[in-house]
């Protein structure tokens, strides 16, 4: 299963997911807004004191999974020629990162009390980067 995916076009989705997240939490962008809703003051630091090593690689790894999850989600549909083009796999990355993880972040952020917004600040960025992760994954065979 993991030998029909493409490693390297694995990676560039990786470097791209972080550099969007990084670009869409930026301090001139969305990260003061998600900061202040989450109940968060400019004397809180991001980790709650943890290592900035471990919180970035934390994101780091998360997105490598969601990232190499897509690819062997996409892997049968690209070989039966259900996805055949850079849109159809960012639709598959699109619908995947809105059904899976867009929904189940829902709950979590509104049993914590966080609200919608945060939510959609949140999920917006994964269910952006699995759509660019999938019309990579497309295109590049």
């Amino acid at each position: 299963m993991l030998e029909s995916i493409n490693l390297p076009a694995v990676l560039v989705s990786w470097l791209v997911a972080f550099i969007s997240g990084f670009i869409w939490f930026g301090p001139k962008t969305l990260f003061l807004i998600w900061w202040k809703l989450m109940g968060k003051t400019s004397k809180d630091v991001p980790g709650g004191g943890m290592s900035m090593g471990i919180t970035f690689g934390s994101v780091l790894v998360g997105q490598l999974i969601a990232i190499v999850t897509l690819a062997i989600v996409m892997s049968p549909l690209m070989e039966l020629g259900r996805v055949s083009s850079a849109v159809d796999g960012a639709l598959v990355g699109l619908l995947l990162g809105f059904g899976i993880a867009g929904a189940t972040a829902l709950g979590h952020r509104m049993f914590a009390g966080h609200g919608a917004v945060v939510w959609i600040i949140e999920s917006g960025n994964d269910i952006i980067n699995l759509g660019i992760a999938g019309a990579i994954l497309a295109s590049w065979r």
